[in-house]
């Protein structure tokens, strides 16, 4: 079992960001420890192809089946998909003998408002 600690890009509840945008202000130890799990999970090319193709999937979700198609085989497929859902940028059901992958809209808004100038509308 993994001893990965995960830090949520979202604060409990799921609706703000963990962190202000970069511009507004310095991140505290915390704001850049859970941003920098963020970074490190999207930082292998492999995993940000799956989290590209599960956040731009028809219908907002991906079965594993549809996107492992990545150059890699399917046990690294799992592998990095599980480093995705342990950075708390995707989340899962297991619907059959299928796993479903999907990006949650507040996700990609947090990490838009992170990369974002403060106060750019």
């Amino acid at each position: 079992m993994s001893t990965a600690k995960v830090l949520p890009l979202l604060e409990p509840g799921g609706v703000a960001p963990c962190c202000p945008p970069l511009t507004e202000r310095p991140l505290t130890a915390e704001e850049a420890e859970r941003s920098a799990v963020m970074f490190k999970a999207l930082g292998d090319p492999v995993r940000l192809r799956l989290f590209s193709l599960v956040a731009s999937y028809e219908g907002g979700e991906a079965c594993v089946c549809d996107i492992s198609d990545v150059g890699v085989s399917q046990p690294t497929v799992s592998h990095h998909l599980k480093k995705l859902k342990e950075a708390g940028l995707l989340s899962s059901e297991r619907r059959g003998t299928w796993v479903f992958y999907r990006v949650e809209p507040a996700v990609l808004a947090a990490m838009g408002q992170l990369l974002t100038r403060a106060g750019a509308a």
